[in-house]
Formats: structure tokens, C-alpha cells, sequence
């Protein structure tokens, strides 16, 4: 299921016009966002928990040419699955 299926599949169950259910998921996409940048968790209970991870600085290895290089510190979002969706997967 790629964006536009997702926006085909809340509107067909919600019964809001194609055009208010892309709002309805671009505002959900950019509320997740917004809270991440800011440092934030978002916790949404059954379904699972969006965060962001640090990465410190390392060195690693250039593949082609086997040089060392610096890997710079980073954020990372990660998304760990509740109890309730891991019920409905399996």
C-alpha cells in the first residue's frame, strides 16, 4: 500500500471526499513529523510508538575504496509496534 492507496482506503471508510481524506492523512503525517523534529514521542495506544534515535559519529569504510571516512552524528526516527497491531498481523 503506497500514500495514495492509504488515502483511497480512508476515504472508502470514512466517508470523507477524496480531496478532505488527503488532508485528514497529510495533517496526521505532518502532526508525526512536527513532533519528532521537536524531540518528541507520539504514542498512539494499540498501534505503537513513533521516537527518534541519536546516532553518535563513527568511522567507517569508503566500500569502493576502502578509505576511512567520518560518519556524522544523526537522528534517527524509529517506529516500534504495539501490542494491538501485532495481534492483527499475526
Amino acid at each position: 500500500m503506497n500514500k495514495n492507496d492509504l488515502i483511497g482506503a480512508v476515504a472508502d471508510s470514512s466517508g470523507l471526499t477524496r480531496s478532505d481524506a488527503t488532508k485528514a492523512v497529510e495533517s496526521v503525517f505532518d502532526a508525526i513529523t512536527g513532533a519528532l523534529k521537536k524531540g518528541d514521542e507520539v504514542r498512539l495506544v494499540g498501534f505503537g510508538t513513533f521516537s527518534v534515535a541519536k546516532r553518535k559519529a563513527s568511522t567507517g569504510r569508503n566500500p569502493r575504496t576502502g578509505e576511512p571516512m567520518e560518519i556524522k552524528a544523526s537522528a534517527q526516527p524509529k517506529f516500534k509496534a504495539g501490542k494491538g497491531l501485532k495481534d492483527a498481523v499475526n
